[in-house]
């Protein structure tokens, strides 16, 4: 039954990556275009972490709570799992994909912030920050981390 739900965050991170090589190739693509690429492979890789926690859930025979955070998952056992602590640690790990996505999905959910233009009298208030970093380049490393990790605990499941 864990296999089936590795199978299914494979397909959200398949789905991810193939927008993002999309938005990498098409140099044709309109810039609406290539927003709703890039809005598309966040928000998978988005699903695919809420999913990795059902799949972790699973893995442990839990056949039914759909954990939507760390602390959600660990509640659901009276003992301590191993991918609680990992993901716990990986949560709070500055930099971390997993923070990473956090801040993605705070992004997501906020309306954009108003930019002050650039003026010769303002020119040292114009804020550097552009908020969590959306290159393909860093949405490729999430992608990676994720896939190897869900790889990963569903190797150690299956020799079990």
């Amino acid at each position: 039954m864990a296999s089936q739900w590795h199978s299914l965050v494979s397909q959200k991170l398949f789905l991810a990556k193939t927008l993002l090589i999309r938005v990498e190739q098409d140099e044709a693509a309109t810039a609406p275009e290539r927003e709703a690429q890039l809005q598309g492979a966040i928000e998978l890789l988005l699903r695919a972490r809420g999913l990795l926690l059902v799949m972790i859930a699973r893995c442990h025979q839990n056949k039914v709570d759909r954990p939507a955070s760390i602390d959600e998952l660990e509640a659901l056992f009276p003992y301590a799992i191993a991918e609680g602590g990992m993901l716990k640690e990986l949560a709070e790990t500055p930099g971390s994909w997993w923070q990473q996505l956090n801040q993605l999905e705070a992004a997501a959910g906020e309306p954009p912030k108003t930019r002050k233009t650039v003026t010769e009298e303002n020119i040292i208030a114009v804020s550097a920050d552009q908020g969590p970093d959306r290159s393909i380049q860093a949405l490729n490393k999430i992608l990676a981390a994720m896939t190897v990790l869900t790889r990963e605990i569903d190797e150690q499941h299956s020799e079990w």
